[in-house]
């Protein structure tokens, strides 16, 4: 073996190591963000106990002002914007989607739509009305309000939102 040879595969060893470092370097990097942050999860799934918690402290706030005060002060053209997200079920020309039609919903007996399958749950709450707290307490969860309804909405968390939508619903008329 001659000198040549040696430096070649030396050099060649070298190279190989360098290679595995910088590649070490850059994982390192991608997978931890680069900040030294060991010990960090890189990726978090939601089990819902932080929104439990923001959930708690949400209702404590809203507890301290009445939402009839909110409901006074709401914005239905903020409202307007807001029904974006309840347009994939619900129409506002006195036809069905997945779900009844809202045109006059706000003081309209509780499943009084003809020809819409109600849930169970909702057929329960038949004697009541749609009064704005009504509305407002089915909006921030549906399926604790109405154990067994077939709305799969999640719920609107801030109450100003919740407000507003009512108050947009308020100006459809039936």
């Amino acid at each position: 073996m001659d000198t040549m040879t040696l430096t070649k595969t030396v050099g060649a060893l070298c190279a190989a190591l360098l290679v595995f470092l910088l590649l070490g370097w850059a994982s390192e990097g991608l997978y931890h963000g680069g900040h030294g942050a060991h010990g960090e999860q890189a990726y978090v799934i939601d089990t819902g106990e932080e929104e439990a918690a923001e959930g708690t402290e949400t209702a404590e706030a809203e507890a301290a002002v009445p939402f009839a005060e909110v409901f006074a002060a709401a914005d239905a053209g903020a409202g307007e914007a807001l029904w974006r997200q309840c347009q994939a079920c619900h129409k506002l020309d006195g036809t069905d989607g997945t779900g009844p039609h809202l045109n006059g919903v706000v003081e309209r007996p509780k499943a009084s739509v003809a020809g819409f399958a109600y849930s169970e749950g909702m057929l329960a709450q038949a004697d009541q009305v749609w009064s704005p707290e009504n509305l407002n307490a089915f909006l921030t969860n549906p399926r604790e309000y109405t154990p067994g309804t077939k709305m799969s909405y999640n719920g609107m968390r801030d109450v100003e939102d919740r407000a507003n939508l009512i108050a947009y619903l308020a100006t459809t008329g039936g």
